[in-house]
């Protein structure tokens, strides 16, 4: 990395919901940025953890067995092999880490599976 990221200068260039864009690498993991809103789909991610980072607006990280409410400043591991869907009753912008190569939809697939794309 030659400069410094700007998160909010980067969110401004995402256009697509649930379309993920790589601002930064670390070692192999892609750090990302993402606009959410409504309900993604269910999905595992069977070798990585999840790393959820809200950075603005609120979070809901649905699990088989319990909702867990993420508000600006909060951060969510999901397990490596936990079913979880995000969901956002208004946008909110999130950071993601995990490992290069990660497909956004996990298990699952379909056309929410974005490409990955650095900004």
């Amino acid at each position: 990395m030659d400069d410094k990221v700007n998160l909010a200068e980067k969110l401004s260039l995402v256009t697509e919901r649930y379309s993920p864009k790589i601002v930064a690498t670390l070692n192999d993991y892609k750090i990302a940025v993402v606009k959410v809103q409504g309900e993604f789909v269910w999905h595992a991610h069977d070798d990585t953890d999840d790393f959820f980072l809200v950075l603005k607006g609120r979070l809901q990280m649905q699990l088989p067995d319990r909702v867990i409410e993420l508000n600006e400043g909060d951060l969510y591991v999901v397990p490596r092999g936990v079913r979880h869907c995000p969901m956002a009753d208004e946008e909110a912008h999130v950071l993601l880490i995990e490992p290069l190569g990660t497909p956004n939809t996990g298990d699952a697939g379909g056309r929410l599976t974005a490409v990955e794309e650095r900004i």
